[in-house]
């Protein structure tokens, strides 16, 4: 094929506040980048996102590393502006912009991509339902376990957390607290399906790896220097539960899964990853180094060290992320900050409900249109 006949690469654009980056955000870029060849992310400033939404969680140094580290993204445009334009996306030679199928609204109350979908450059995805920041943020304020994937108990069922808000008129059709419902197809979708190749240099680590933070992100930066193909073994529920306390993890555990396997350091999940590291896990993953993080590490059951095999064996690894922040650490930014979540939350979930109903007649008149909101209208 000559160069002349060579199909053009279709550039992408996507944006968003990515606040605590988790993977219904990763999954919005999965779909992005599949229907492209490049993608790009434009990732908003605090600033912006005050001025718009209320304080973000993650500061915008956070939520642009944490963007970065999605294995799907090949670029990010940092201090994004809110309202996407036409002359933002040929700045960046973009064909065209993709959202979810929810919608997003200024302050002033009119939708963020009325320029590109105007001008039939606006693509859309599937939002990805059970999660959301709103969601979250809730879990934390709220204490609820109704999350948590028991072994030995049902799931709860979708309605069991019942949100921010008791008001009917407040119930957020794409905030709303509900359970998310893994799928091995979500699965396949977020893995990469590659094995270690002869000679790779296998390294596991292993823990709860709640609230896929910054502080996780460059602790596994940190340990895909260690060597070529990385596993991530992650803690069941009540294992977590059981070391934590509280209502942890705030993630469940198939959240969580999805959650790191979208990070382009980790190679492999085990899930539900035995809290002692045995004899027989490392002979079964081929592993060369066993590496944790300067976090306090929890006795067994029986009050033994779960690293004790491979440390006997000369495999064991203590690595610094040089970065001290915890779970707990971004629990503790709500709890500090909680009024203002709250009525973030609340105002939120309020304009949603009202965004949804006049989205839904819209939808229903022309099914296969991208039409802007304006709730001044």
């Amino acid at each position: 094929m000559t160069q002349n006949n060579a199909k053009r690469s279709i550039r992408v654009w996507t944006d968003g506040c990515f606040d605590m980056v988790h993977f219904g955000h990763a999954n919005a870029c999965r779909q992005a980048k599949a229907l492209g060849d490049y993608l790009i992310v434009g990732v908003h400033s605090d600033e912006e996102i005050c001025k718009h939404k209320g304080p973000p969680v993650y500061n915008e140094q956070e939520r642009y590393k944490m963007v970065r580290a999605i294995k799907w993204v090949d670029e990010v445009v940092e201090n994004a502006p809110y309202v996407t334009s036409i002359e933002t996306l040929d700045k960046h030679n973009c064909d065209f912009c993709v959202h979810g199928d929810d919608i997003t609204l200024t302050a002033e109350g009119i939708d963020t991509y009325h320029l590109v979908k105007e001008q039939k450059r606006y693509r859309e995805v599937k939002r990805t339902q059970g999660v959301s920041t709103t969601d979250l943020v809730g879990r934390m304020l709220l204490l609820t376990k109704s999350h948590h994937e028991n072994d030995e108990s049902k799931l709860p069922c979708a309605e069991t957390a019942k949100g921010l808000s008791s008001s009917n008129e407040t119930f957020s059709p794409w905030t709303r607290s509900c359970q998310f419902l893994a799928t091995t197809n979500k699965i396949i979708q977020f893995s990469d399906g590659r094995e270690p190749k002869p000679g790779d240099r296998v390294v596991y680590t292993a823990g709860a790896f709640d609230l896929f933070h910054i502080g996780l992100l460059e602790f596994l930066e940190k340990v895909k220097k260690e060597g070529d193909y990385i596993i991530v073994g992650l803690h069941s529920d009540p294992v977590v539960n059981r070391y934590k306390g509280s209502n942890y993890p705030i993630m469940n555990l198939h959240e969580r899964t999805l959650s790191v396997l979208a990070c382009r350091y980790v190679d492999e999940v085990v899930i539900g990853a035995p809290y002692k590291v045995t004899k027989e896990l490392l002979e079964h993953f081929k592993v060369d180094l066993v590496v944790h993080g300067t976090t306090h590490v929890a006795p067994d059951l029986d009050g033994s060290d779960p690293y004790e095999e491979p440390k006997r064996q000369g495999k064991f690894k203590v690595v610094d992320s040089g970065n001290s922040l915890t779970t707990a650490d971004i629990v503790e930014r709500i709890i500090a900050h909680r009024l203002e979540y709250e009525k973030r939350n609340r105002e939120k979930e309020i304009k949603e409900a009202k965004v949804f109903q006049i989205h839904s007649e819209m939808k229903k008149s022309e099914p296969n249109e991208f039409k802007a909101v304006n709730l001044n209208q």
